[in-house]
């Protein structure tokens, strides 16, 4: 039965994903999705989709969030981006009785643009108006549940509701020379599903997910899709193949294939090595990305009282763009 269900999921993920290909396009709305959040991952160059167990996995394969191995997490974190633009997130998950009626979770995505000068072009002075600032703004806010369904097979889902506010455009001036404005505000509600297998080989795990799963979103005219992602991705333990003790130093290993709407299919790469269980280093690769390559990071976690608390760093330097910071708060108990 175990196994049918598994074919099953598979099939409807593949289903998904071609689905996907066949509406493929040049270009897609609500971009801020596409920028990951969580510095631990983002470090090892955006593998995470076979990384289990935490409240950062709702960002990206939301089964692996069944293997959380503590009642509570959570997290917080800013992504500093180009042209003073910030990005916050937080996520908390919760295990009730260890675990045995699923994992829940929330989680919530926020852009800050700044304030942007607001004109209009007119025939006098200096050929345009000033007619103050705006600020637009994008969220996500996000409803998220796992089940492992045995000891080595686990789903998962977000269901996310997902704004995007650019303020009032302005056509142009009425007869007393007020702004005729119209709101250019949109949104939409999306999904997430996702699947992680065990397989019993060591630490070896397999996982599938696809994200931004939604109807076609319209502004005025023209519809566009949200950026959409099928990733497939394998994760491991390489110390498995030198010790057997559970205690000594971690070596993970991720890799990630994904199949994103909007661009070419790329291959993720990442490390992190853990010394003794507190102090991390994280680098990572990403193939045939125009944008950037490189990533590297480091965490340090340690427990006071029963209480995990973690601080987590990414560095991404962009080719033309300059550099981006990442940084998070953890803890959980």
């Amino acid at each position: 039965m175990k196994i049918k269900f598994v074919l099953i999921l598979i099939i409807l993920v593949s289903a998904i994903s071609v689905a996907a290909d066949q509406q493929k396009r040049g270009q897609t709305g609500f971009k801020f999705l596409n920028v990951a959040t969580d510095p631990r991952m983002v470090a090892m160059g955006e593998a995470g989709t076979a990384i289990e167990g935490s409240s950062s996995s709702m960002f990206f394969n939301p089964a692996s969030m069944a293997w959380m191995k503590t009642m509570v997490d959570g997290q917080v974190g800013q992504v500093q981006w180009f042209a003073d633009i910030n990005y916050q997130y937080g996520a908390i998950a919760f295990a009730p009785s260890n675990g045995d009626f699923g994992v829940v979770g929330f989680s919530m995505q926020y852009a800050d643009y700044g304030e942007i000068t607001r004109t209009i072009r007119t025939d006098l002075g200096e050929g345009y108006l000033d007619l103050g600032t705006f600020h637009p703004i994008a969220l996500q806010a996000g409803l998220s549940y796992a089940r492992a369904l045995s000891d080595r097979f686990a789903v998962g889902g977000n269901v996310k509701y997902t704004l995007q506010d650019l303020g009032n455009g302005v056509n142009g001036l009425n007869a007393q020379d007020n702004p005729l404005a119209s709101k250019n505000s949109t949104d939409v509600v999306a999904f997430d599903f996702g699947m992680y297998y065990k397989t019993g080989l060591k630490s070896l795990n397999f996982a599938v997910s696809v994200r931004n799963f939604s109807q076609e979103v319209k502004y005025e005219r023209e519809g566009f899709q949200l950026p959409l992602i099928f990733r497939v991705g394998v994760a491991f333990n390489a110390m498995d193949l030198i010790t057997e003790d559970k205690d000594a130093d971690a070596f993970l290993i991720s890799i990630d294939a994904t199949h994103p709407r909007d661009f070419s299919e790329q291959v993720n790469i990442g490390g992190e090595y853990t010394f003794i269980k507190i102090f991390a280093l994280r680098a990572g690769y990403m193939f045939n990305n125009d944008l950037y390559n490189f990533t590297a990071g480091a965490g340090v976690h340690h427990s006071i009282e029963g209480v995990d608390f973690g601080v987590d760093y990414s560095y991404t330097p962009y080719d033309k763009l300059g550099t981006v910071n990442r940084f998070s708060v953890q803890f959980n108990f």
